[in-house]
């Protein structure tokens, strides 16, 4: 299976019983909307919800950050998500939060993860079929094990900036990064972390939500400087779409970028942590 699958292929898998389905919508309180109540209004028949802020860390201050294993895998079967499963992700989020699900899969233990380009947006557009209400799964037995190779703490961060091994890119929008544009955090300075390049998420998408060409989305990592033959670490506001560079530089080769998980709201909230601004 492709990581990134279309709408074409998926209506075709649709109904086999290897096939996975997950919506991982994720809307954050600006948005004033509920992923929730959205997948029960309309989904993909047979997609299960995963709620990315209760599959975390609740112990945790920080805004979802990883779960334990054993958690997530307990979720996972609850979810009807089991060994030998191909998952498809999807979601109907500016944040294109599909990405964060995908990765945590992948961390997890996951065999065969992929992302619906285009989404749950394009699924509609194209007039496909969807279904309503809240889906009866099959308990299933979910193997877990946990890849912290691609993760990223605060302390490991920090001591990058004396080794400079990994470069760092941030998913902010260039405001943000640049510490020009409010923090939608109430608390967390502006700026980035000294030595990261910025190139911002939506810049590997078309308009129409779909991922650009592997051409373009090489050209992106191009032009903000970052080299994907080297060792990288992706950041963002809150470890979401950090995962959408990660999966971009999946699609190009690089398949081992690890995601600083405490994200801005961590680092940003710090007052001894080195910060910079401007471009």
């Amino acid at each position: 299976m492709n990581p990134l699958v279309t709408t074409e292929w998926l209506a075709a898998e649709l109904g086999k019983s290897d096939i996975r389905v997950i919506d991982a919508t994720l809307f954050l309180a600006p948005h004033g909307r509920n992923a929730r109540a959205e997948f029960e209004a309309a989904h993909i028949p047979g997609a299960v919800f995963f709620d990315i802020d209760e599959v975390s860390d609740l112990t945790s201050p920080l805004p979802h950050m990883l779960p334990p294993a054993e958690k997530f895998a307990s979720r996972m079967q609850a979810l009807g998500l089991g060994d030998g499963s191909r998952i498809v992700v999807y979601d109907n989020s500016p944040l294109r939060s599909a990405a964060r699900v995908w990765w945590m899969l992948t961390l997890f233990g996951a065999h065969e993860v992929a992302i619906l380009d285009g989404g749950f947006a394009k699924w509609q557009a194209e007039g496909r079929q969807t279904e309503s209400g809240k889906p009866i799964v099959r308990h299933r037995h979910f193997t877990v094990w946990a890849d912290k190779a691609l993760v990223r703490d605060g302390k490991q961060m920090t001591d990058n900036l004396r080794s400079k091994t990994e470069q760092v890119m941030d998913a902010r929008s260039a405001g943000r990064f640049a510490g020009t544009e409010p923090e939608p955090r109430a608390g967390l300075r502006g700026g980035h972390i000294p030595g990261s390049k910025s190139l911002p998420f939506d810049q590997l998408f078309n308009e129409d939500g779909t991922y650009k060409s592997l051409d373009a989305i090489k050209a992106a990592f191009d032009g903000a400087g970052i080299d994907l033959s080297k060792p990288l670490v992706a950041t963002c506001g809150s470890g979401v779409t950090a995962a959408v560079l990660a999966f971009g530089a999946y699609l190009l080769g690089n398949k081992k970028v690890a995601i600083y998980d405490g994200a801005w709201a961590e680092w940003g909230a710090s007052a001894t942590n080195p910060i910079v601004t401007g471009a």
